[in-house]
């Protein structure tokens, strides 16, 4: 297959041809990417060495079916629909499965002197050498749809059955740990629930005794799904393998444990988990929280802000001092919005301390450090030592107590910038929350530069979202504005087979925001003791949106429903 059509592109203006790949030069000079959109991806693709074509799908920057009919346009080939391909009647080569993993692609014939391969960007050179050289063979590309490509590289490498029959009863659980070996059923059974929860881009596991079955869940998007249902006979093995992964105390089943175990994926790449067990009264539940660079990783324009939301974010990151809180319910995506800060700040021309629990994304060039409740070392220790140790940012993964935030809110005002979270609904109620924890109205008021509550809507489904029709009245209802409903073609789900990680209907999530900068007169309507509504509608009286506004604005998009509108938000 030849690679023509690029010989005149021109490369993205200031960045230099070195850091792009020619696909990445084609997504820019087709204006499917902005500049900086695309420089954020090809960074994060290249750290967590996965193909950039996979990354940006995956992300919903660019749908697939668009992608496919760019090259095929330009490189003048036919695209294989890999639907229509049986995948048991691949051949077995001398490629090993997890190098076809690694480079995104599959082998879709054996001609004897060379190897058809299926892959979704046949631009990628290194990738061709590389596999000619382990297969000994010439390779010649297929063009296929990234979407079609992931969800076959699922079906082979994440959609092995789990051997239930071949568990060990809870007997077998008492052995030294040395006894437990990779051939051992309970090794190959985690294994497989590790691979397939990643594979459906699951963030959390759990492993869930009861009375008379265990059960595996996953949570996807936000919602519980079962994954497995192993015998109940299993579950102390299968805990007590989590905990050697985990470096846990495997004979402790009557207190809590907290870990962190590694697990290396078929590509090569390594993924981290949190873990934590704690006893219930039929057994040990445990919970693994998936920490994947990947997601935590990106820019300002991926994380679902509007125009106006992203220049105040950026504004408030600017400033030399002053706090910024991020807030809302667990599983909101507050940590995602504190590493796209910390990532825009990160520069050799400023020092970045954070103290986090734990450290779920290790950043090079930042000081981050894990607090230690076993030793004493909690939020308000290492805030104190970050004070002597000259720090121009400071970011406190949560506000938990009074001390802390006594010493946040005094570090915002005496030349730091602070980033920190707290677990308020409304971005309002922060100060309401700082000031029951005892922090005096004039320090909020002086020390606040922006508050930012946050959730995550499901986003529907490209490949199957259905519209429909809802009665105005209804919608009038829900809390959308005449022009809303002039503007707005509303969805619905529908659940397809077309996309690996389409769940009934939605594939990814999106944030939803609600900006309370603290300007003059905000922080004089705080020292009048404002109540939290009077804010709130002082807020409103502003032009900025609430969380419920910001969601029906995406239902207006058609990117998320009203199910999820309801779910998430209220008026």
């Amino acid at each position: 297959m030849s690679v023509k059509g690029f010989e005149h592109t021109a490369h993205p203006t200031h960045l230099g041809a070195a850091q792009f790949d020619k696909l990445a030069t084609l997504l820019h000079a087709a204006n499917l990417l902005d500049e900086s959109t695309l420089t954020q991806a090809v960074a994060t693709a290249a750290m967590h060495d996965v193909p950039l074509i996979a990354y940006v799908v995956a992300k919903n920057l660019v749908p697939s079916a668009t992608i496919t009919a760019l090259l095929a346009k330009t490189l003048g080939e036919s695209v294989v629909d890999l639907d229509e391909i049986s995948l048991t009647s691949l051949p077995k080569t001398a490629i090993e499965p997890r190098l076809l993993a690694k480079h995104h692609v599959l082998v879709l014939a054996d001609k004897g002197t060379h190897l058809v391969i299926a892959t979704s960007d046949p631009t990628r050179q290194e990738m061709l050498k590389e596999l000619r050289f382990h297969a000994g063979k010439h390779i010649t590309p297929a063009l296929v749809d990234e979407s079609q490509l992931a969800k076959a590289l699922g079906k082979l490498f994440l959609g092995a059955q789990y051997d239930l029959a071949a568990l060990p009863d809870s007997q077998h659980t008492d052995a030294p740990d040395d006894d437990i070996t990779l051939d051992a059923p309970t090794v190959k059974f985690v294994n497989q629930i590790l691979l397939d929860a990643l594979g459906l881009g699951a963030s959390d596991i759990h492993v869930e005794p009861f009375e008379e079955r265990l059960r595996i869940r996953v949570r996807i998007d936000g919602v519980m799904r079962p994954l497995a249902t192993p015998p109940k006979h299993s579950g102390a093995a299968i805990a007590t393998r989590l905990k050697v992964m985990a470096q846990l105390d495997t004979a402790e089943r009557r207190k809590p444990q907290d870990g962190r175990l590694s697990f290396t994926l078929p590509t090569g790449k390594i993924m981290h988990f949190r873990v934590s067990t704690t006893p219930t009264v039929f057994g040990e539940k445990i919970v693994l929280r998936a920490l994947d660079g990947t997601q935590s990783l990106m820019g300002v324009e991926m994380l679902g802000m509007s125009k106006s939301q992203q220049e105040m974010f950026v504004s408030a990151l600017q400033k030399p001092q002053g706090m910024i809180l991020i807030t809302g319910p667990t599983g909101s995506g507050k940590t995602v919005s504190l590493y796209t800060a910390l990532s825009l700040l990160n520069h050799d021309a400023i020092n970045i301390q954070t103290v986090e629990d734990p450290v779920e994304v290790h950043l090079d060039g930042i000081n981050q450090v894990n607090i230690n409740p076993k030793i004493g070392l909690d939020f308000a220790d290492v805030l104190r030592s970050f004070l002597r140790q000259d720090p121009d940012v400071i970011m406190v993964g949560e506000i938990r107590d009074t001390t802390t935030a006594d010493i946040a809110i005094k570090a915002a005002q005496t030349g730091h910038l602070v980033l920190s979270t707290l677990h308020t609904n409304r971005a309002c109620d922060a100060i309401t929350r700082l000031q029951n924890m005892g922090i005096a109205t004039f320090n909020i008021a002086s020390s606040l530069s922006l508050v930012i509550a946050q959730r995550l809507l499901r986003k529907l489904c490209n490949h199957c979202k259905t519209p429909i029709s809802v009665p105005d009245a209804r919608l009038n209802e829900l809390g959308f504005s005449a022009d809303d409903i002039r503007r707005a073609t509303i969805f619905a789900p529908t659940g397809c087979h077309r996309c690996h990680r389409c769940q009934d209907g939605y594939q990814g999530r999106v944030g939803v925001y609600e900006f309370l900068p603290i300007d003059a007169p905000m922080s004089e309507r705080i020292l009048a003791g404002a109540s939290g509504n009077e804010l709130h509608q002082a807020m409103q009286n502003q032009g900025l949106m609430s969380l419920h506004a910001a969601a029906i604005d995406k239902v207006c998009q058609g990117m998320t429903s009203l199910q999820e509108l309801h779910r998430v938000s209220t008026l």
